[in-house]
């Protein structure tokens, strides 16, 4: 069985990379290997893989490569995935997340293939207050990333209507787990608590998120390709629901720090209130998650204290892009 992962040198990718090679798969990653992109994930694999460094822009190359290697299953993962940043730099998240996307649907409809699999967010649901999500809960995208990412949704769906691509759209919770860049909430909290820096909260970080382990998303996918049916979309979640303050406060308890450290700053414009997946289609098909919060959360403070070098040299990628993006928050709500 041979699949195709894009973006697989990225977080969640290089989890899935690892799992389907578990599984048996010849694996092909593509990776542009952008800010966010990081062979270090799948060096312990590079010789089980084939990989190809290719822009999913480079339409003709992408076709070229699909020509040849002919697989039977797409992993699309490749995407810009920060909100943050799609709030500084929409254009980038235009051009990969929907431009991308329609090359590689293109390329497509010069082979034959078994599912493409296209990995979308929670996030083009918008908020919700009370309640779950389902799978035909209306797209009410809130920032540009969102957006970005329901619209290769719909354009995703439109390939299956249109052209018989077999595409199936998955819907992932918050993903967390060794190797996130120090942009995200957990990493970045890990970081400051262990440099004894104030911690950036937004608002009054009471948003709440649904957290899954990286692990156990990267099975999700696994069960998706053996079961998923395609035509249909499927939200990955769990049961495990969070304030973002509670989040914080859990690391600084298992790093023994203060909660002094916590500072909270301007809210982000557009920030979704609440997130929550109903998630019983995926779990029919034998999907639940192996690790709740504070076992993934152990899990993963624990790696970052194996490889702090790792999570200092990202932060230093990052800190300028940090610091911009608090000053840009700060001055429009003056």
């Amino acid at each position: 069985m041979k699949v195709l992962i894009t973006g697989g040198a990225g977080f969640m990718g290089s989890f899935v990379v690892k799992q389907l090679l578990k599984q048996g798969f010849k694996v092909i990653v593509v990776d542009k290997l952008d800010y966010s992109g990081d062979m270090k994930r799948i060096e312990d694999v590079i010789d089980d893989i084939e990989f190809y460094k290719l822009d999913l822009l480079n339409f003709e190359n992408l076709k070229a490569l699909l020509i040849e290697k002919k697989p039977e299953y797409i992993v699309h993962l490749a995407s810009q995935t920060h909100v943050d940043r799609s709030i500084l730099f929409p254009k980038d998240f235009i051009e990969c997340n929907i431009i991308g996307t329609f090359n590689l649907l293109e390329s497509v409809k010069y082979i034959k293939i078994k599912k493409f699999i296209h990995i979308s967010t929670d996030e083009v649901y918008g908020e919700i207050r009370e309640g779950q999500f389902f799978e035909n809960s209306p797209l009410l995208p809130n920032s540009p990333y969102a957006f970005s990412k329901a619209s290769a949704d719909l354009l995703a769906r439109a390939y299956y209507k249109t052209y018989g691509i077999p595409v199936i759209i998955l819907r992932p919770t918050n993903n967390y787990g060794p190797f996130q860049y120090p942009e995200k909430l957990i990493p970045l909290t890990i970081l400051k608590a262990l440099n004894n820096e104030k911690i950036p909260i937004y608002g009054n970080g009471k948003q709440r998120r649904v957290w899954l382990f990286v692990e156990d998303f990267a099975r999700a996918i696994e069960i998706i390709i053996q079961r998923g049916e395609i035509g249909e979309i499927y939200n990955i979640g769990s049961d495990e629901e969070y304030e973002n303050l509670e989040v914080v406060k859990k690391i600084l308890d298992n790093l023994n720090k203060p909660y002094e450290l916590i500072q909270f700053v301007p809210d982000r414009p557009s920030h979704d209130f609440r997130y929550s997946l109903n998630y019983d289609k995926i779990k029919n098909l034998g999907f639940s998650p192996k690790y709740n919060f504070d076992e993934g959360l152990k899990k993963t403070i624990d790696w970052y204290l194996r490889n702090i070098d790792w999570l200092k040299e990202k932060y230093e990628i990052v800190n300028k892009f940090v610091e911009n993006l608090l000053k840009f928050y700060k001055e429009k709500t003056l």
